[in-house]
């Protein structure tokens, strides 16, 4: 197969500037703008690098996927050791600065040519860099009406242009980056491209790539669209063709995408992960890291912003939990992130959502899917199940597509006494019912290739001694790993996060070396072997309870699985006092939160 692509070859110089010396200014959304208003001389980089782009990136893409493929009026080629570039019709520059990109392009483009080739092609493709006018589209029309075999490809910016107008009716394929498509399209011809996604009607592919180190969205569009095109001239399946795309994006690096059998080999193991859902649970409790809990429902946030006199607003929301997910080097020490459904459909402060955003960072992102406690109808209506399965396996199938690989799923527990101090809840009814439910959530994950966090709460705020906590405790576990074993659950793909055991809070506190004793007793004796892991829930302690408790548990191992914590307030809030709904306080809310990091990975490491 032979692909004649007609565009501009450009030049991209990428500056990497010095922050420290360049001067910028700030803006309201706090974005920061590069002054030019001085001697160009002035400028400090930490490196310059310049690369081919434009039709070059479709040109070298096609190529190493093993096609044949020229530029139109060209002699650029990839192949070739011989070959000396064309000289690039435009220069572009493009500036990186503390993690922002911003663009210098000329106004005008130059004229794109074309010249009819000499061996008639099996397709055309109007590059994504091409400045058509109406002229040379109608000589490409012309050419396609001599050689009615050549397909035409058109990659649109824009569908108000003249030139694409004239082309659209012949094209067999169209990419599009643009939402403003007329009606006339076709979708069945239609592919769309964004920074995040690809998608061709009902399939998608989310794309997670850092664009400062790894290349400029303007070659993401290049490479996906190539690599897309290359995919189904080879034969590929659509889901294969837009897997192979995003992988080549997240791979790429400047001037550097990658062959055909390095795009199957990542595909072959990337397929081995995804599907691997023992492999996403072990590496969810790789030590010395934890899990982030950020996946309060709306009650709960509502309830921390009133008592801070924060407005409970969906921005400040998503300013919230920005400070979590951008804290620096928050990938050193935790694996995963539990996120709300709101929150996994926001934006980080780079554009990306937050599950590309976090999975960029080697972060797997997870989900709560649980709808909240409600109480039983019947006698034991002063005790709570939770709510959720009801369409739970379709909302798992639109999370995975989402991109996130681990769920969540609370069930909670509240010790009550008589008077002789004899516990009347929880009941075996209700340890019963939420153990079953919490069993059949694990098993529809597992059937979604999501990895379940099972998390049985015996609630802190009660009035019992730790050995109750103890004995209630080992009923919970024993009753849960009955279940999961009636629905035939994987417990190598499964994760526990429970409570420690400790005395209710209106009990005298328990000792940070009573808890370390009681809770490594109680789980030694009640959770099996084979299990993923056991991540602690902090469950109204103090950060600087949860973290003491935290370390005397590791002491008094070692344990048959991983242990660590997945912590909410234990972790949240001290950030969020530091925050106070105020993002001129977002560095020291970055601080706190990164301080108290750091003490829960050093308990973590006490076991070492």
């Amino acid at each position: 197969m032979n692909i004649l692509i007609v565009g501009n070859i450009l030049k991209d110089v990428y500056l990497n500037l010095d922050a420290r010396t360049e001067k910028f200014e700030t803006d309201k959304n706090n974005t920061k703008w590069l002054d030019l208003a001085f001697n160009a001389s002035e400028h400090h980089f930490f490196h310059r690098e310049s690369t081919l782009g434009g039709a070059a990136i479709s040109l070298e893409v096609l190529q190493k996927l093993g096609l044949e493929a020229t530029v139109s009026d060209s002699n650029l080629d990839f192949n070739s050791d011989d070959s000396t570039p064309s000289d690039a019709s435009t220069h572009r520059y493009i500036l990186i600065a503390d993690g922002q990109v911003s663009y210098f392009s000329p106004s005008k483009f130059t004229k794109t040519t074309f010249k009819s080739p000499d061996k008639t092609p099996d397709y055309i493709y109007i590059d994504r860099s091409a400045n058509l006018n109406t002229d040379s589209a109608s000589k490409i029309l012309d050419y396609l009406d001599n050689n009615p075999n050549a397909k035409l490809v058109v990659y649109v910016q824009s569908f108000d242009a003249p030139s694409i107008s004239l082309l659209l009716p012949k094209a067999a394929l169209i990419f599009s980056e643009t939402t403003n498509i007329p009606d006339s399209v076709n979708q069945d011809t239609l592919i769309k491209l964004s920074e995040n996604q690809l998608s061709f009607t009902n399939i998608t592919e989310n794309i997670s790539v850092d664009r400062v180190d790894m290349l400029t969205h303007l070659s993401l569009y290049s490479i996906a669209s190539a690599t897309i095109l290359g995919s189904f001239i080879l034969g590929k399946s659509v889901e294969e063709s837009l897997k192979l795309a995003r992988l080549n994006v997240e791979n790429s690096k400047l001037d550097t995408s990658l062959s055909l059998s390095e795009l199957q080999s990542i595909a072959e193991n990337h397929h081995h992960y995804q599907d691997d859902i023992e492999l996403v649970a072990k590496n969810l409790v790789l030590p010395p890291k934890g899990i982030l809990a950020a996946d309060e429902s709306g009650g709960s946030i509502h309830k921390k912003f009133e008592k801070l006199n924060i407005e409970d607003t969906y921005d400040n929301r998503r300013d919230y939990r920005n400070i979590f997910f951008t804290t620096p080097d928050l990938e050193k020490y935790v694996n995963g992130v539990i996120l709300f459904d709101e929150t996994a459909r926001q934006l980080a402060d780079n554009g990306q959502n937050f599950v590309d955003f976090l999975t960029s960072k080697r972060i797997i992102p997870g989900i709560k899917v649980d709808h909240g406690l409600e109480n039983f109808t019947n006698e034991h209506s002063e005790e709570t199940y939770t709510k959720g399965l009801e369409g739970l396996s379709d909302r798992l199938k639109d999370y995975y597509q989402m991109g996130l690989r681990f769920a969540k799923w609370r069930a909670a527990f509240t010790v009550t006494l008589d008077e002789n101090d004899t516990p009347v809840t929880p009941s075996d009814f209700a340890i019963n019912e939420n153990c079953r439910i919490l069993a059949e959530y694990a098993k529809a994950c597992q059937d979604a290739n999501i990895v379940p966090i099972v998390e049985p709460e015996l609630v802190y705020d009660g009035n019992y001694n730790i050995d109750l906590s103890a004995e209630i405790t080992s009923r919970i576990l024993d009753c849960l790993f009955s279940k999961l074993a009636e629905q035939k659950a994987n417990l190598r793909a499964c994760i526990l996060k429970v409570n420690m055991v400790l005395a209710g809070k209106q009990e005298h506190q328990s000792t940070p070396e009573e808890v370390g004793i009681k809770t490594a007793e109680v789980l030694k004796a009640h959770v099996p072997s084979e299990l993923a892991g056991v991540v602690f829930l902090s469950g109204g302690q103090t950060p600087e309870q949860a973290t003491a408790n935290l370390a005397e548990i590791i002491k008094h191992g070692p344990f048959d699985w991983p242990v660590s914590f997945s912590f909410a307030r234990a972790l949240q809030d001290p950030a969020l006092f530091a925050w106070q709904g105020n993002n001129a306080n977002v560095d020291s809310a970055r601080t706190a939160f990164l301080e108290r990091l750091k003490e829960n990975q050093k308990a973590l490491k006490k076991a070492e």
